[in-house]
C-alpha cells in the first residue's frame, strides 16, 4: 500500500471519526444562534439570521450516520460506499459554504435594519405590553439604555407620561436609589443598546462562520482523499483484468 493510499485512508478515517464531534459542535452552534435570536427577536424583523443556524442543525443531524458509513467504506475500500460518502461530503460542503455566505451577507445588512426595528420597538414601550418585556430584558442583560444612548428615551411617550424618567431597567445593577431620572446619569447605564446588540449578534455569527469554514476545509480534503482511493482501486482492477 503506497503512501498516497495510507494518507488518504488516514484522512478519511479521521474525517469519519470527526463527524460525531462535528455534529455535536455544529448542533451547539446552531442552537446557540437560534437561542440568542429568540431572546431578542422583537428587535430583529429580518429572520435571515436563522438561515445559517437552520442549515447548520440540519447538517449536524445527518453527521452521526455518515461517520459510520465513512469508516466502513474506507476500511473496505468500497467503491459504492466511498461514492456515497463523497456525495454526502460534497453536499455538506456546499451547505456549509452557503451558510457562510448567508452569515456574511447578513452581517453587512445588520446595522441599518437593527437600528430601525429597535427604534420602533422602544417607541411602543408602555410598561405592560410584549415590547416592554423585550426592552426590559434587553436593557438588563446588556446593561444599556435607549437605542443609541439613554437620552433617546426623551422622545418617547413613556418619558413624557412618567415625569420625564426612563424605565428602571436602565438603572445600574443593584442600585436601589435609581429613580430613572435623567438628572442621575451616574445611576444609569448610559450606553445605547443598538451598538451592544449589533456587536453581540456579529460576534455570534462570526463564531458560527469560523466553525463552518473550518469544517468546510476538512470536507474539501476529504473529497480529495476519496478521489485518490477510488482512482487507485480502479487502477488495481485494470491491472487484475489484464494480468
Amino acid at each position: 500500500m503506497d503512501c498516497g493510499i495510507i494518507t488518504s485512508k488516514t484522512v478519511l478515517l479521521f474525517l469519519s471519526l470527526m463527524f460525531w464531534a462535528a455534529g455535536a459542535g455544529l448542533a451547539y452552534v446552531g442552537a446557540y444562534v437560534i437561542q440568542r435570536y429568540n431572546s431578542f427577536q422583537s428587535f430583529l424583523d429580518d429572520k435571515t439570521t436563522l438561515i445559517p443556524a437552520t442549515i447548520i442543525i440540519v447538517v449536524a443531524a445527518v453527521m452521526f450516520i455518515i461517520g459510520i458509513v465513512g469508516c466502513c467504506s474506507t476500511l473496505r475500500e468500497s467503491k459504492i460506499g466511498l461514492g456515497f460518502f463523497m456525495i454526502i461530503i460534497l453536499l455538506i460542503f456546499v451547505a456549509e459554504v452557503a451558510a457562510f455566505v448567508c452569515g456574511f451577507v447578513y452581517m453587512k445588512r445588520l446595522n441599518g435594519e437593527l437600528e430601525k426595528s429597535m427604534t420602533t420597538v422602544f417607541a411602543k414601550y408602555d410598561g405592560t405590553n410584549t415590547e416592554t418585556r423585550a426592552v426590559d430584558l434587553l436593557q438588563s442583560q446588556l446593561t444599556c439604555c435607549g437605542v443609541r444612548n439613554y437620552t433617546d428615551w426623551s422622545s418617547t411617550s413613556w418619558f413624557s407620561s412618567h415625569n420625564n424618567t426612563v424605565p428602571l431597567s436602565c438603572c445600574k445593577t443593584n442600585n436601589t436609589e435609581c429613580t430613572g431620572g435623567l438628572d442621575q446619569p451616574g445611576l444609569l447605564n448610559t450606553e445605547g443598546c443598538e451598538p451592544k446588540l449589533e456587536k453581540l449578534i456579529q460576534d455570534v455569527l462570526s463564531y458560527a462562520m469560523l466553525v463552518v469554514l473550518g469544517f468546510a476545509i476538512i470536507k474539501f480534503f476529504g473529497i480529495i482523499s476519496v478521489c485518490v482511493i477510488t482512482c487507485r482501486s480502479r487502477r488495481n482492477d485494470y491491472q487484475q483484468m489484464y494480468a
